[in-house]
């Protein structure tokens, strides 16, 4: 007997075993790509698992139900809000709208797109979903010890005293239940989107009882996270999130004419956390499609981790008080939104029919902008999945 056999058929199992192993992880290898800066590979949909027909009528229907005119966003914010709200007016940019635009990821790798990709647009609320995503790296730097902590022992002034506004903690705010009373930026709490008869004398609800959409009080929150973080949001946001994951230089993240504070002796713009008085975020669909691929990889690029899993699983939990919302991330809790999808779904949403949809059972992100049938699209993209 030849003493080496035994060693080459050991040799040769172990490069069997190797090998086997290297094609199972094949299919994992893919499902992390990530598109580099400035590209983005795309796949045709049956090579993606999706029924190229089916796909395409989901497609369709996104342009079919698209709403860009009037083009003329400050004529469409005034037409919306200020009939309704208390000398309602415009406080920060606003730019006219272009035609729709979207797009479907599926692991990574872009399977459908319509529209000028490129555009930085107003995004309206949606912005909300990455102001989450600043409170979360306050949260990951030590800046904020608990979210459950009292706003007033990081913030000075006499915004958050008194008994009312001094019991309003972090969490409140980012489940948009504080009920946060005064004035902020020249505009009144009740003044947005006002309730009843006479909105100026409404009774207080004790904090975290209450659920109000609310932009006043959510550029509350986006001012009291500067004070604590100590540089401008976008700033942060740009080197810690956008830059990493290869954004463009297009987007913009604006505040009012009147937010302008003074920092540690420099002039800095507390930013909006929608554009309900214009302002906000102004960003590209691929940009959106980059942020809503780091939510579906749980908050990691490549191999670099830049948010927390564990911010990431708090910031879509139900919120006690209403159960479709997270920390500013909408939710399908109940699958009651979109009755064909996960209820581990969550998207951003934003006025005008701006969403950033993230599936991770799916492996799929869907970016729609002027399109408000957000639930006609996802089930009609989750349809054309071949099982």
């Amino acid at each position: 007997m030849n003493p080496s056999a035994p060693l080459r058929r050991t040799s040769i199992r172990l490069q069997a075993f190797a090998l086997l192993a290297a094609l199972a992880a094949l299919p994992a290898l893919a499902g992390e790509y990530v598109p580099p800066r400035h590209e983005w590979a795309r796949q045709a949909p049956a090579e993606a698992g999706f029924d190229p027909a089916k796909l395409a009528d989901a497609v369709a229907h996104a342009q079919a139900n698209a709403e860009v005119e009037p083009s003329d966003l400050r004529q469409v914010l005034m037409e919306s809000f200020g009939a309704r709200e208390p000398d309602y007016r415009i406080l920060g940019p606003v730019q006219p709208r272009a035609g729709a635009s979207g797009v479907i990821v599926r692991g990574g790798r872009i399977v459908a797109e319509w529209g000028d990709l490129e555009r930085a647009e107003m995004t309206f609320s949606a912005v909300k979903s990455y102001l989450s995503t600043v409170a979360g790296l306050a949260v990951a730097d030590g800046r904020i010890a608990s979210l459950d902590d009292m706003v007033s022992r990081y913030v000075p002034g006499d915004r958050f005293q008194g008994v009312h506004n001094g019991a309003i903690t972090w969490r409140h705010l980012l489940h948009q239940t504080s009920d946060w009373s005064g004035t902020l930026w020249e505009v009144a709490d009740w003044a947005d989107r006002p309730e009843g008869d006479d909105p100026a004398n409404r009774p207080l609800r004790a904090p975290g009882t209450h659920y109000k959409y609310n932009d006043v009080r959510i550029n509350l929150l986006a001012w009291a996270l500067m004070e604590v973080v100590r540089e401008p949001l976008p700033q942060m946001l740009r080197r810690r999130i956008m830059d990493p994951i290869g954004a463009s230089s297009t987007w913009r993240w604006h505040g009012y004419d009147n937010s302008w504070v003074e920092l540690d002796g420099l002039r800095m713009q507390s930013v909006s956390g929608g554009g309900h008085f214009g302002g906000g975020m102004f960003v590209s669909t691929l940009d959106h499609a980059r942020f809503g691929l780091l939510m579906e990889r749980d908050g990691v690029w490549g191999d670099t981790r830049l948010v927390a899993s564990d911010w990431i699983a708090q910031a879509t939990a139900p919120s006690p008080v209403k159960t479709d919302y997270g920390y500013l991330w909408w939710l399908n809790t109940g699958r009651e939104a979109i009755p064909a999808a996960p209820e581990s779904a969550f998207w951003a949403a934003g006025f005008g029919g701006n969403y950033v949809y993230i599936d991770r059972e799916h492996d799929l992100v869907i970016v729609l902008r002027w399109t408000p049938d957000l639930a006609g699209v996802v089930t009609r993209t989750l349809a054309a999945i071949e099982r």
